[in-house]
């Protein structure tokens, strides 16, 4: 059973003096027979009460609001976690019947949310690109595999080149992005071809050097496999998500999960600086270690007429975290 310690800090930093500082988190470890949370602390600066509560999919949300004036807010999560390992589906019904309960859930309200899809530009030249590589007579486990693979193999993994707000054709031109970008297209790619598909932000906890994601908040994809239920995907590692993934928000896409954002009124000019640590077993000592952001975003504050309705506006501007 593999333990884990998992230090995430959120900063953000403002040029100047803010007020009313509302914000929604999202970095409760879901926990469930896969995962037992044996510690988890959440301290705020300037020690606002959290109160909370459990949305619509199931994931627990803290809210909190900062009154007095201030120039830097630091969100600090540390979990203490024990993982068990999936047992994988056994795969004993056929092709035929699983893809017949495949179609039947459609009309299942429970999945519904989890199928619809948006529609966009490249979305014909997608799936005339993908048809070739579905085959019905397999498995709908295969080829959702199929397709998890195909981003693996089809997208650089590349910091910088997008944002939370690229959407799937641009993402599909670029053929590069980050874990949310890959979680997005294969979310598009399984629900092109009926399946059942959500969104899930969490953390990878890496056994070995190498893995993509480490360092920060990790997003990846969980299908709906008939008569097995949900199982993760995650396409930036090619891999069956397993013990070494620890979720905190599952949903329709990252808007859903979106670890911190909130509201505040003062300068829109601000920093966001995001480090997360994963030690595995015991904790040698978390409050020893080193807290460089692995994530960076700045945003500069726009020049627009002073004294004006649109300034007011925009002095309430919404934070969000990758």
């Amino acid at each position: 059973m593999p333990s884990y310690n998992i230090k995430h800090i959120t900063r953000y930093s403002y040029a100047s003096p803010v007020i009313d500082c509302t914000n929604q988190i999202m970095v409760y470890p879901l926990e469930d027979i896969h995962l037992e949370v044996k510690r988890h602390e959440i301290n705020v600066s300037h020690h606002p009460i959290i109160e909370t509560y459990t949305d619509y999919f199931g994931n627990t949300i803290g809210v909190f609001t900062v009154i007095q004036p201030h120039t830097e807010l630091v969100i600090e999560s540390v979990a203490d976690i024990v993982t068990q390992p999936i047992q994988f589906p056994m795969d004993e019904q056929s092709a035929e019947e699983q893809w017949q309960q495949l179609t039947a859930v459609k009309d299942d309200v429970e999945y519904m949310d989890f199928l619809t899809q948006e529609r966009n530009t490249s979305y014909d030249t997608i799936k005339n690109t993908l048809s070739a590589l579905i085959n019905y007579s397999d498995k709908p486990l295969k080829n959702a595999l199929v397709l998890s693979e195909y981003v693996f193999d089809n997208f650089a993994y590349k910091t910088g080149v997008t944002n939370i707000e690229t959407p799937v054709e641009e993402i599909w031109e670029l053929k590069a992005g980050v874990c949310q970008d890959f979680a997005h297209l294969l979310l598009f790619m399984l629900r092109t071809f009926g399946f059942p598909a959500r969104y899930v932000s969490g953390y990878i906890c890496p056994k070995t050097e190498g893995v993509r994601g480490e360092g920060a908040t990790h997003a990846w994809v969980e299908v709906y496999i008939p008569f097995y239920g949900w199982l993760g995907l995650d396409p930036t590692n090619n891999c069956i998500v397993n013990d070494g993934h620890v979720r905190i928000a599952v949903g329709r896409n990252f808007s859903d999960c979106t670890p911190v954002k909130g509201t505040y009124k003062g300068t829109g000019a601000h920093k966001l600086e995001v480090s997360v640590h994963i030690e595995n077993g015991t904790p040698r000592n978390l409050e020893k270690v080193p807290t460089q952001p692995t994530y960076t975003f700045e945003v500069k504050d726009p020049e627009v007429p002073v004294n004006s309705y649109r300034r007011f506006l925009e002095m309430q501007q919404q934070q969000q975290q990758q």
